[in-house]
């Protein structure tokens, strides 16, 4: 078939990989200059099942209220006028509950497991290197009561397959010798070996190349989409800024731009953008520095080392498409890092950046057939996309295909 995969992100490029190796003549569109500049260019690095707990839970709930009036907190949000921004959000209210949490964080995390062997066979299949780090993930709490309610969360994630270990300070110093030195500051924490880290942009830049000059995928860059094509029933093709483009199929994996695009064309597609901010820096002392990737649960930052760079991760900020960011973003950020690693590095050299995680309210992407013929969606990852794309690509070839795939789809496949 003749396949457009709409978006050059992680996500899209992973599912042109996967259709292209099955035969299939695609053709990727992106409104970028190249592969991985929106929200792939600079996540929090982690490829992590362990980050599987769904976000809309009792208690974000608690938290996104307390957002509105205490501007301090790792979530964030500006009430405007969007009205969508409303409706997403009563949408995320009932997801809110524990038996919802349970549901969506179950099927995220098959996803994610799966996704994780994805990644890796891809790396050993293609010879792509992005700085990959598999020596687990340190997920770990200031205080003890929120240790105890961390471990009972990853307890529900090691039910269902996640290897983990829940380790007092003395002994997460030994697993990660560079918290030694925050380590007075730290309760404890939930260690999960099977978690791993890697560069996500140096990754789809490689596989966008591969999929390109080794299965002769097409990548079609500076080239916004302005809307699907119908005929009928059926979607026919794509009109784009360089004009109208013909397919037996089209792929919607626009991240945040997703719901627009859907909305337009009656699909029910509540993907909202989530912002986040990241900084990266080459250590001036490795040493000093993590070895594996880790989150510093009660403040909401991540990081991970890639090489000799580290990159940190903070915030979810519901403020609409606005990707702008100021030097005050990063100061929270900055504090912890250099709380947590002295010495390591400068924040004065760091390359910071802001990007949109496509959030769907229950924090499960949505893979599969949409309401007309030969229209599929492969979105709505949030902030573990990075982990969960290539798993969901190679989930959607699978659909494509009419294959059974090779993970339970309950949950997964959308509905709309």
């Amino acid at each position: 078939m003749k396949i457009l995969v709409l978006g050059a992100g992680v996500v899209g490029t992973a599912a042109a990989f996967y259709l292209s190796r099955d035969g299939h003549d695609v053709t990727v569109v992106e409104r970028h200059p190249a592969a991985a500049r929106g929200t792939s260019y600079s996540n929090a690095g982690l490829v992590s099942p362990g980050d599987a707990t769904a976000w809309a839970s009792p208690a974000a709930l608690k938290t996104f209220i307390k957002s509105l009036y205490t501007p301090d907190l790792g979530i964030k949000v500006r009430l405007g006028l969007d009205p969508y921004f409303y409706a997403w959000s009563f949408r995320f209210l009932f997801q809110c509950t524990n038996a919802r949490m349970r549901i969506n964080t179950e099927a995220k995390l098959r996803l994610a497991l799966y996704s994780r062997l994805c990644i890796n066979e891809i790396s050993t299949e293609t010879g792509i290197g992005y700085d990959k780090r598999a020596r687990g993930i340190m997920y770990f709490f200031r205080s003890q009561e929120s240790l105890e309610h961390g471990a009972r969360m990853y307890g529900f994630l090691a039910e269902h397959g996640l290897d983990i270990e829940v380790v007092d300070r003395s002994r997460m110093a030994e697993l990660e010798p560079g918290l030694a030195a925050a380590r007075g500051s730290i309760a404890g924490a939930v260690y999960s070996p099977m978690d791993q880290t890697g560069d996500s942009r140096m990754f789809v830049e490689a596989l966008a190349a591969y999929a390109e000059q080794k299965l002769g995928a097409k990548f079609m860059f500076d080239t916004t989409v302005e809307d699907l094509i119908v005929e009928g029933d059926r979607v026919t093709g794509v009109k784009t800024s360089a004009g109208r483009l013909d397919a037996d199929a089209v792929v919607i994996a626009m991240g945040p731009e997703s719901g627009l695009l859907g909305r337009r064309n009656g699909i029910d597609l509540p993907v909202y953008p989530v912002k986040g901010y990241t900084a990266t820096v080459t250590m001036d002392d490795p040493s000093k520095g993590p070895t594996m990737g880790g989150v510093d649960e009660d403040r909401m930052v991540a990081y991970s080392r890639l090489g000799d760079r580290l990159r940190m991760a903070s915030t979810a900020e519901f403020t609409g498409f606005d990707r702008s960011h100021k030097p005050s973003d990063f100061k929270r950020m900055f504090e912890t890092g250099q709380e947590l690693f002295p010495g390591a590095f400068d924040p004065a050299k760091a390359e910071v950046w802001s990007g949109l995680r496509p959030m769907m309210p229950g924090s499960v992407p949505v893979i599969g057939p949409a309401r007309y013929k030969g229209l599929y969606l492969d979105t709505g990852h949030g902030h573990v996309g990075w982990t969960m794309a290539c798993g969901s690509g190679k989930f959607l070839a699978d659909l494509v295909a009419g294959r059974k795939p090779d993970i339970d789809p309950t949950g997964l496949v959308y509905k709309g």
